[in-house]
């Protein structure tokens, strides 16, 4: 048998917490893992692995809708009449993605220019005028490179 580890080492390794993970559990994003005769949970590298993509996919933004359907997918757990609406989803989650990173150089050119202004007296420096609180948060996700807690994933 593969070495397994516990869900307080997968919590470590992977950066997402012990709770997280049994919620991801608890509504199908992550299938439940194998228990010890003590009714602890073990995890083998794949699903160490899994709890990363998750990770990541959660990142960037991918909807919890979204990857419970992927994750299925990925787990041979998908029902075959939905394949197609998961590669639609998939499809519109990248060209929001796209659409963020052509925006970004705009982002990128106007922080620069706020970075290159001289400190102003406190009534100069309101952001009139600065583009940059003008770009759109993107449409679906959390914000990137925020945490997301299991309160806001249960919409609380």
């Amino acid at each position: 048998m593969a070495q397994t580890v516990t869900i307080g080492h997968v919590a470590k390794v992977t950066g997402v917490a012990a709770k997280t993970i049994r919620y991801y559990e608890e509504i199908g994003v992550l299938p439940a893992p194998t228990r010890a005769a003590s009714g602890y949970r073990q995890y083998d590298e794949p699903g160490v692995q899994q709890v990363r993509f998750i990770r990541r996919a959660r990142t960037l933004g991918l909807p919890l809708r979204q990857l419970k359907m992927l994750t299925a997918m990925l787990n041979g757990g998908l029902r075959p009449a939905l394949r197609p609406r998961l590669l639609a989803l998939v499809r519109e989650q990248l060209s929001a993605v796209r659409e963020q990173i052509a925006g970004l150089p705009l982002l990128e050119g106007e922080l620069e220019q706020v970075l290159r202004r001289p400190l102003a007296p406190a009534q100069e420096r309101r952001a009139k005028g600065c583009r940059c609180l003008e770009v759109e948060r993107p449409r679906r996700g959390p914000p990137r490179g925020r945490a997301v807690s299991v309160a806001a994933e249960r919409g609380g």
